[in-house]
């Protein structure tokens, strides 16, 4: 994993100013204590039309500058750019059957239940499609301290409703997919997604567990005066995916946005590959990115499998197609792709600096791809 950031804050203004609402919504922000500083990139009309940044790692004046290429922690994008990108390709290699029921591939998921009623149904389309009837959340970090300890609390989870009744977005649920494709895999998820995934992108800057010679290159999530009783930066600021050793089915992912456009265009490439040089390659096919992006049931749910679609408060804003892919990340982080347009939006921040009180981001989002889009509109009238 490769980090760089530059040694001022970015240009408060575009170069052009069709861009220029879009520069206002994040210095706003800023101004703001939204989040201290961020990256973006907007991938559009064929070609990457902007990297930049805004900015600091922290408030202090002194702090070092986000640069376009600095590496955040992106929490729950991992949901997407690692877990759901690992089953796609398991999916379109023939190795992962995504109605295989859960205990099939972890029995203690089954085994010792006194109601193994609605467990025996939960499917991996159930916890792609976040309807498998796991709770969203539960904060275990406070009661377990190895991940042998976590995983099998995971296990224990009671199935609130029938899978497929409701739909509840669910770390839990995450977690348990991505225990499940290690066993697909026969290793653990980082490695395989190294090789199979990050490598083959060109992805440099993409991974697990910064090493710790690249902590102070990213910015901090957190004073925590809570659980780890110290400053976060460079090591992922969710509990339960520290507790799993800095790797989780869920969060646990760094990335930068360079990367995360060099994603989102392989996405692209594979669904339109005429239009798309083959750098980076096409890495999913057509018939695979539909199927990934088709919304799921229940209805009235946005979820497709692993990845979220626009809705009518969507953080994408009002200009994304129906058609169109994304997710969000509680550091403060998003990426959005419209699959017709062939558009790609990338917004990273720490957001959650010092703490996680700060709810802004929910406002700056939709106003930022917003803005963005209308921009884009515009060069083509």
């Amino acid at each position: 994993m490769k980090s760089a950031a530059s040694s001022s804050a970015g240009a408060s203004e575009p170069r052009d100013s069709r861009f220029a609402p879009a520069w206002a919504v994040l210095n706003e922000a800023i101004a703001a204590k939204a989040f201290p500083g961020c990256a973006f990139g907007v991938f559009a009309q064929g070609s990457t039309l902007i990297q930049h940044a805004l900015g600091r790692f922290t408030y202090d004046n002194a702090s070092r500058a986000i640069a376009p290429e600095t590496v955040f922690d992106v929490a729950s994008l991992t949901k997407v750019v690692a877990t759901t990108a690992a089953a796609m390709l398991l999916y379109q290699r023939g190795l992962l059957d995504l109605d295989t029921p859960l205990g099939d591939l972890l029995p203690g998921f089954i085994v010792g239940r006194s109601s193994a009623q609605h467990a025996r149904l939960v499917t991996l389309r159930h916890l792609l499609a976040h309807s498998s009837g796991l709770p969203g959340y539960v904060p275990f970090f406070k009661t377990v301290h190895s991940p042998a300890a976590l995983f099998r609390a995971l296990l224990e989870l009671p199935i609130e409703m029938e899978p497929g009744t409701r739909a509840e977005y669910s770390d839990p649920g995450f977690i348990l997919l991505g225990k499940a494709l290690e066993v697909l895999t026969r290793e653990y998820l980082a490695p395989w997604l190294r090789r199979e995934v990050f490598h083959p992108l060109g992805l440099h800057s993409t991974g697990f567990c910064p090493p710790l010679e690249l902590r102070p290159a990213i910015p901090p999530t957190e004073e925590d005066t809570t659980f780890r009783r110290r400053r976060i930066q460079g090591e992922v600021q969710d509990e339960h995916a520290w507790l799993l050793q800095g790797a989780g089915g869920h969060a646990g992912l760094f990335s930068n946005v360079p990367d995360l456009l060099r994603f989102a265009q392989s996405i692209l490439a594979g669904l339109k590959p005429d239009s798309f040089v083959s750098h980076p390659p096409a890495l999913f096919s057509d018939s695979t990115i539909e199927c990934f992006a088709e919304r799921q049931p229940p209805p009235g749910s946005t979820r497709a499998l692993g990845w979220d679609t626009p809705s009518a408060d969507s953080s994408s804003g009002i200009h994304f197609s129906p058609h169109s892919i994304g997710h969000l990340g509680f550091s403060g982080c998003s990426l959005w792709i419209d699959l017709d347009a062939a558009i790609a939006v990338v917004l990273l921040t720490n957001r959650t600096w010092p703490d996680r009180s700060s709810q802004l981001i929910r406002h700056v989002r939709p106003a930022f791809h917003n803005a963005i889009r209308q921009a884009l509109s515009a060069s083509l009238a």
